[in-house]
């Protein structure tokens, strides 16, 4: 059963909201394509929000129902979480759509985003209308409310660099906040979101992107190379934004599968942290091993590269393996049917594999989600 609830929203615009009025005995959903390691789940309940305004009711719901509260747990686009077979709590998947711009200068604009679009999908966006600073982070699956959580990063950006705010519920106090960059507290693949899961949940992101075509950052990797190759076709002596974010489409599609024709949750492991007296010391007996200096005499190690030296790659244990063209993803090779478990075998035998060979803990990146919604934080470290 359902209940229509005409509210107003931020705009002001009629919205039709419409949700079940007895959540605490709807029927099991199936979320094995819910998440994009494609691994067996079945919830108990499946709440989608379109509009903010919707959850304002839920909760009010929820909080008033005297019998027994199932747990709440957050999902977006299921790109960074491990699910259990069966998930015993009420999901709440925030599915708002909008791009807004809200300020424009010669020298920048503010947009925000609602956290249902897609993240591909905003980066290709902006840089078509000439707003930069997104383009490295392209073809990072995923929805954008899920951004922040991870503190997503790649060929040398972070998302934290054109955060300016975001706007987030927070469950426990059913209240809503707007946090700034500083409140966000992000780190490497960090921030107060991921520290505290299934407290927030985020609505919409505003960014600051710069208007400038010729500041690029393309020094990581290949990208400069591609970069350059797209600018001499279009006979600029200079890569544009545009063309970096074309070549690091390029790369990432040369050496990541596509989690719709191959399932998995993109980066499985962090790239590890480690002293520089280590990483020297590794050094002499592998010279070619992978590090990029970091501050307070510390070096931030490819996890891929340790793995592949490790004899892993294309190995693990079926039917979750590490790619082919790329060692530090895992891929699930019996879609629908894996579950968790098989993921935690797959996993611990490479982190023992690669501690075993280089003496360097290997943490997982996605999200261990326990039977109850709670995360599994003991789990992170492998």
């Amino acid at each position: 059963m359902t209940s229509a609830v005409h509210l107003k929203s931020r705009d002001q615009h009629p919205v039709s909201t419409e949700l079940p009025i007895d959540l605490f005995s709807a029927q099991a959903v199936d979320l094995s394509h819910g998440n994009t390691m494609a691994l067996a789940c079945v919830a108990d309940a499946v709440v989608t929000l379109t509009d903010e305004a919707q959850l304002d009711v839920f909760m009010t719901s929820y909080v008033n129902n005297s019998g027994h509260k199932p747990s709440l747990f957050v999902l977006s686009g299921g790109s960074n979480v491990l699910l259990p077979a069966q998930l015993t709590a009420t999901v709440l998947q925030p599915q708002m759509r909008g791009i807004h711009l809200t300020t424009q200068t010669d020298d920048y604009v503010d947009i925000e985003v609602m956290a249902g679009e897609n993240w591909h999908d905003l980066v290709v966006h902006t840089v078509e209308q000439g707003w930069y600073g997104l383009e490295n982070l392209a073809l990072i699956p995923g929805l954008t409310g899920a951004a922040p959580v991870q503190n997503i990063g790649a060929y040398g950006v972070q998302l934290e660099d054109c955060l300016q705010y975001v706007r987030a519920y927070h469950l426990p106090t059913q209240t809503w906040h707007r946090l700034s960059l500083t409140d966000c507290q992000f780190g490497y693949r960090d921030s107060i979101f991921k520290r505290t899961l299934n407290t927030w949940l985020i609505s919409r992101v505003g960014f600051r992107l710069h208007t400038d075509a010729s500041r690029i950052l393309a020094n990581y990797g290949d990208v400069y190379t591609v970069a350059q190759r797209y600018a001499e076709q279009q006979h600029r002596e200079q890569p544009t934004p545009a063309d970096v974010m074309q070549a690091i489409i390029d790369i990432r599609q040369q050496k990541l599968p596509d989690p719709k024709q191959l399932p998995n949750c993109g980066s499985f492991f962090q790239n590890p942290i480690i002293p520089q007296a280590q990483f020297t010391a590794l050094q002499q007996t592998y010279p070619a091993i992978v590090g990029y200096p970091m501050p307070e005499a510390m070096v931030k190690v490819a996890a891929g590269w340790l793995i592949e030296q490790a004899g892993l790659k294309g190995g693990g244990i079926a039917p979750i393996v590490t790619h082919q063209q790329q060692a530090l993803v895992l891929t699930n090779h019996t879609p629908y049917q894996a579950t968790q478990d098989d993921v935690a075998t797959a996993q611990h035998y490479i982190a023992a594999t690669v501690y075993e060979k280089f003496a360097i803990q290997l943490s997982r990146e996605p999200v261990w989600i326990n039977a109850d919604g709670s995360i599994g934080y003991d789990e992170h470290v492998v």
